[in-house]
């Protein structure tokens, strides 16, 4: 938007789950979207070591309960992130052995989504502005990191089938470098937007997101990746990732 890239590309925003779409329905050629609309998706290539990932806390996929995780009978889930409501679903059944949770898609909203559900996935912006309250909140990075030791990979750039970027490519690369590099200005310049404190912005971007797919990374996105197919909640089978 604002790096030496700018002006390369035609731009669309979009909820992770809505990206996902505009990459299927052919809106987009390259799209950041959830790791798990990679199989939803034929013939997609996976551009190398770039994600959003965390390696611990994230602070931006939260769930919020008004019970104690194990004894949540009925979730709200913000309808924007498959990754996440699927990170949450194995979580429960697995770790947590609840298996008998009913699910219902909404807009973020926690207050709404309380008033008549025991607990509420959100994300982003909605997750990051949550008060401090008298509730049981559970961060689903850091979870998953306590079960697993391994970090969470949540989206990555896929590119359509047939789609070649050439010497386009390496704009990801360096609009990532330069966007790190942009950390403080970034800061700043969404601290009145989102309500926060710069300092806490700049925690978030700095400590609590990855931004790369190295090793580690890889082997956190693939043991998720077997277990939401084992858990029926993606119909293939966690084949090895296609790279460009």
């Amino acid at each position: 938007m604002h790096g030496s890239q700018q002006g390369l590309f035609d731009l669309l925003f979009d909820v992770p789950s809505e990206c996902a779409r505009h990459l299927m329905t052919g809106e987009a050629d390259v799209g950041l979207i959830p790791v798990v609309e990679y199989f939803r998706i034929p013939g997609l290539k996976v551009i190398p070591d770039i994600s959003i990932a965390s390696r611990g806390q994230v602070k931006s996929v939260l769930f919020v309960s008004k019970v104690p995780i194990d004894e949540v009978q009925r979730v709200a889930v913000d309808s924007s992130s498959r990754t996440s409501t699927a990170l949450l679903k194995i979580l429960l059944s697995k770790f947590y052995g609840c298996n008998s949770v009913e699910y219902t898609e909404t807009r973020p909203n926690a207050e709404k989504m309380l008033l008549n559900h025991d607990a509420a996935l959100l994300i982003g912006n909605a997750a990051l502005q949550i008060p401090p309250q008298k509730r049981y909140v559970y961060d689903l990075a850091l979870e998953w990191d306590r079960f697993t030791g391994l970090p969470f990979v949540f989206a990555f750039w896929a590119v359509r089938d047939g789609v070649c970027l050439g010497d386009s490519l390496d704009a990801f690369y360096r609009s990532r470098e330069e966007g790190i590099a942009a950390i403080d200005e970034i800061s700043s310049a969404y601290s009145d937007r989102l309500g926060l404190n710069p300092s806490e912005i700049r925690s978030y971007l700095s400590s609590n997101l990855d931004y790369s797919l190295d090793e580690k990374n890889l082997k956190g996105l693939q043991l998720f990746l077997s277990l939401a197919y084992g858990s029926n909640l993606v119909d293939e089978p966690a084949v090895p990732l296609t790279f460009l």
